[in-house]
Formats: structure tokens, C-alpha cells, sequence
């Protein structure tokens, strides 16, 4: 077992945490195949889309509790086990009705990694340390979104869709193997009424009551659903549209990702000279500018490859600012109900952005503007949530 501040636990936090965006990115590449594949429309496959990230926002209001009564580990290698199953299941999907069943409980299991790991960040470096260490988390999380699709793309190409999900069933085994080995218990103050419904419910109307922990959830939030806007209708718009290959399109993937990376590289940087509420202000201002001039440029009729990567991935850059500043000032303050504050905040995460998934699917109309239009909308409703309902009830000295 290793010290939960090693370096090891740190890469294996990770690891886990990246079991979202790596269980979706990877396969993005697959989109327009798995249409040919199960001769199922748009709106159907974007459906394995939108309902992992049901399954990751039902399923996170139940982990969080449960990690605050029995600890963090015990309950993490529950939820490692389902989704290696999952995996398996997706790999060997013959229908797309099964390969959206299959999706939803593979959710069910990659949600235990972002809502543990950002509790068991809280329980280990507090509320200072955590913006820091999340910073650099999103970071080094960010390689997977950065290389899933470049790789997803040559596996496509080489080996066909199921080649992508088999890679998921390996990174699956390899995380539960690293929790068992590795990873010690970081859960010091146990709630032993915290699974019990009634404290459930109050708790979750006492974080939902509180204005500040709303407003970092929704610019989170907002902020999320804006990068799923890219990814659930880029594959659709850069390969369906402007016909790029599978591999060419990782690589555009990438460049946008890099701009992520960058962005929450910067923000752990800045974070022992730049207070959180700075650098999420800063960040979403970045974000806006970005989102309005992707807008601007599909209106004006630029149907380029360029004009949809180069200010997404401005727009990505202001989001890795924002998006662990705001986690770490919406769950810092709760140190004994830091799972059922992560919960929340990726409950309300994942479900906006399942909802801009699904509204794209539906609004398909062989341009961009659907996409473009959701992600505009986000990088505008982020900012506004955290300066109404976050900024006023700023100390002076923030």
C-alpha cells in the first residue's frame, strides 16, 4: 500500500478519474461506423452517447453517500468490477439496443473514479491543496481525451469498432488491479448515517440550498457541457460533413483537447498566487470569447476545419481553468460530506451535458450550427451562473 499524496496514487487518481473521457473519446472515431454497422440513424448512436452520461449522473448520487459511510476504497472496487464487466459486454454488443444497454452500465461503473477521486483529493490536501492538485489532475487526465481519439482512429481503421471497447475492457483491469494494490483507505471521518435515505435527502437539499456551492456547480457544469458539445457532434461534423479520415480526426480531437491541457496547466500553476475566484472568472471570460467566435464563424457561412478547431480549443483552454477551481470551491467547504458534494456537482454535470448531447442528436441537420450553437450557449450560461449567484457573496480580499 502507498501514501495517498505519492506519486503512484496520484497517476492512479488519474488513471481513474479519466475513466469518463476515455470510455467516450476512444470510441468517438467509431461514430458514423457503428451507423453503418447496426444500420441505425444519427440520433441512435448518439444515444451511446447521451446515456453514458445518464448512468454517470444517476449513478453518482449513490456513490457519494456510500463513500461517506463505508470509505472510499471498498465501495471504488465495487464500481471498478461493474464497469470491467460493462466493457465486455459493450465488445461483444450485436445489436445498437444492446450496445446502449451495455453503455449505460458502463457508466454505472466509470462514474466511482471522478466522484472518489475528487473526494479522496478533499480528504488528503483540503480545500487549499485540492484547487492545485485538481488543476494538475485535469491536467495529466486530459492525455487520454488528447490521444483516446487519435488512437481510437487507428484502431478503427485497422481492427473495427470493437477493437476500441476491447482496449476499455484492458484499461478497466488495470485500474482495479492498481486500487486493490495501491490505494489506501483516505476516509478519516466516516458518516455512519450517511447512506441512510432521510440524511441522504438532507444533505443534498442543504449543498442544493446553499448559493456559492450552486454557482460552482453550474459554471462546472456548463462548462462541461460545452466540451460534450464538441464531443458528440465534432465526429459527425469533421467526418460526416468535411469528410476528414478517422486518424485526422483524432489528430483535430487532440488540438482541442491541447487546449485544455494547457488552460488547467496554467491554473495549477497560478494556484498559490491567483485565488480560485480569479481564475475561474478569468477562465470563463476566455471560454466566452472562444464559444461566440465559433458561433460567429458558422454564421458567417466559414465551413472550415479550422474555423471549428482553433476556437473550440480557445474555448477548452478557459474551461481547464475553470473546471477545477470550481470543483475545489464547491466541495472544500464540506469536508464531512465531501463524496455527496462531488456526487452532486457531477450529477448536475453530467446530466446538463446528456441533455446537450441528446438536443444535438435530435437537431442534426448536416452543418455545425447544432453543435456550435450548444457550445455557444454554454460558454455564455457558465459565466452568468457563477456571477450571480458566486461573485456577490465574494470576500472583498478574493
Amino acid at each position: 500500500m502507498r501514501r495517498a499524496d505519492s506519486l503512484s496514487v496520484t497517476v492512479l487518481l488519474t488513471m481513474l478519474v479519466a475513466l469518463g473521457p476515455i470510455s467516450t473519446d476512444l470510441y468517438l472515431p467509431s461514430l458514423p461506423s457503428l451507423m453503418q454497422y447496426f444500420a441505425a440513424s444519427e440520433a441512435d448512436v448518439q444515444l451511446t452517447l447521451s446515456v453514458f452520461l445518464v448512468g454517470l449522473a444517476a449513478s453518482q448520487l449513490i456513490y457519494g453517500p456510500l463513500s461517506d459511510r463505508f470509505g472510499r476504497k471498498p465501495v471504488l472496487l465495487a464500481g471498478l468490477g461493474l464497469y470491467l464487466l460493462a466493457s465486455i459486454a459493450c465488445m461483444l454488443a450485436t445489436s445498437i439496443e444492446f450496445l446502449v444497454a451495455a453503455r449505460f452500465f458502463q457508466a454505472l461503473g466509470a462514474c466511482v473514479g471522478p466522484v472518489l477521486c475528487r473526494a479522496v483529493v478533499r480528504d488528503v490536501h483540503g480545500q487549499k491543496g485540492a484547487a492545485r492538485v485538481l488543476s494538475y489532475l485535469a491536467a495529466a487526465m486530459a492525455i487520454a481525451p488528447l490521444l483516446g481519439p487519435i488512437l481510437g482512429g487507428y484502431l478503427q481503421t485497422w481492427f473495427g469498432w470493437r477493437a476500441n471497447f476491447a482496449v476499455l475492457v484492458i484499461y478497466g483491469l488495470m485500474g482495479l488491479v492498481g486500487a486493490v494494490v495501491m490505494l489506501p483507505e483516505t476516509n478519516l471521518h466516516r458518516n455512519p448515517l450517511a447512506t441512510r435515505p432521510v440524511t441522504i435527502i438532507e444533505i443534498y437539499l442543504m449543498l442544493a440550498g446553499q448559493r456559492r456551492y450552486l454557482g460552482y456547480v453550474l459554471s462546472s457544469a456548463f462548462a462541461y457541457s460545452g466540451i460534450f458539445s464538441f464531443i458528440s457532434g465534432s465526429s459527425f461534423v469533421l467526418m460526416g460533413m468535411m469528410k476528414l479520415e478517422s486518424h485526422a480526426y483524432g489528430y483535430c480531437f487532440a488540438a482541442v483537447v491541447a487546449g485544455y491541457i494547457a488552460g488547467a496547466t496554467l491554473a495549477g500553476r497560478l494556484a498559490h498566487k491567483v485565488s480560485l475566484h480569479r481564475m475561474i472568472a478569468s477562465g470563463g471570460a476566455i471560454a466566452l470569447l472562444g464559444g461566440i467566435v465559433v458561433l460567429a464563424l458558422a454564421w458567417a457561412g466559414v465551413d472550415t476545419v479550422a474555423a471549428i478547431v482553433a476556437p473550440t480549443s480557445v474555448y477548452l483552454f478557459g474551461v481547464g481553468m475553470v473546471m477545477a477551481n470550481s470543483m475545489a470551491g464547491a466541495i472544500g467547504p464540506y469536508p464531512r460530506a465531501a463524496g455527496a458534494a462531488s456526487a452532486l456537482l457531477g450529477f448536475t454535470q453530467m446530466s446538463i451535458a446528456a441533455l446537450v448531447g441528446a438536443a444535438i442528436g435530435h437537431a442534426a441537420d448536416g452543418t455545425q450550427m447544432p453543435m456550435v450553437i450548444a457550445l455557444a450557449l454554454s460558454a455564455i450560461a457558465g459565466p452568468l451562473g457563477y456571477w450571480l449567484l458566486v461573485r456577490p457573496w465574494e470576500k472583498p480580499a478574493a
